[in-house]
């Protein structure tokens, strides 16, 4: 697929998906410093950058922040990549790599993503980001695959507000409509295939219903150098959460 085209899905649809974006031998090499990472490393990474689905299993591990900060064979990876440069060439800006992320979803209890768009995250002025989203393994519609709703990053942002999945606090409040039912596409993917979606596409992913088979991947985000992080945003929305946390139980003191 040359990039005329695949720029020109992005902007239609709002992603865009690179089947085979690394080789099978690239995949495996990746797997392997995971292992290791995970083995060695991440039991003495800090609380704030590891997320277990019961944190007294650790073969519930569903994700973990900054990987490239942690490990060093994976900095490369995000920072001056053929990921970091086809980030550059779909926001047509110098990009800033901002975080590799790992996530998983375990066997019988790794929980649906609830739909979203990144950049509520974010929180930038333009809203000029994109996320890529890259399979491990084998993803399908059992085990949670991604599912993107078609266009909806021409559509402005949507109200989000406060869910109970981990890692994942804020969702679509109103997601169901018959815009969202009609566009939305399931995207199975195979070890080494890329998606890329903008930072306002909506998307979500199920759980994972199998009983033996986890849901392994890496994200990779970059903004463009042109936004701006919206500081007034930021200081609302930390606000909010200190709020319906302190309505929830969950934050006592300050």
């Amino acid at each position: 697929m040359d990039f005329r085209l695949i720029k020109r899905k992005f902007e239609e649809d709002g992603y865009v998906f690179l089947p085979g974006f690394l080789s099978e031998e690239e995949v495996a090499e990746v797997n392997r410093r995971l292992e290791d990472f995970i083995e060695n490393t991440v039991p003495g990474l800090p609380v704030s950058d590891v997320f277990y689905e019961d944190k007294n299993d650790p073969a519930t591990l569903k994700q973990i922040m900054h990987v490239s900060d942690h490990a060093p064979y994976f900095a490369p990876m995000l920072n001056d990549s053929k990921f970091s440069r086809i980030a550059g060439e779909l926001l047509e800006d110098t990009v800033v790599p901002k975080i590799l992320e790992y996530f998983n979803k375990p066997p019988k209890i790794g929980k649906p993503t609830p739909p979203h768009q990144d950049g509520y995250y974010f929180m930038l002025k333009p809203a000029k980001a994109v996320t890529m989203w890259m399979a491990l393994e084998d993803v399908d519609e059992a085990n949670g695959c991604v599912r993107y709703v078609r266009g909806s990053h021409k559509l402005g942002m949507r109200r989000h507000g406060r869910t109970q999945t981990l890692g994942f606090s804020q969702g679509i409040t109103d997601f169901g409509l018959p815009e969202d039912l009609e566009n939305e596409i399931a995207f199975p993917a195979r070890p080494g295939d890329l998606l890329i979606h903008d930072s306002l596409t909506i998307h979500r992913a199920d759980g994972n219903q199998t009983t033996d088979r986890t849901r392994k991947a890496l994200g990779f985000i970059y903004f463009g150098a042109s936004a701006q992080e919206d500081v007034e945003a930021k200081a609302a929305y930390q606000a909010q959460l200190r709020q319906e946390m302190r309505e929830r139980g969950e934050l006592v003191s300050e």
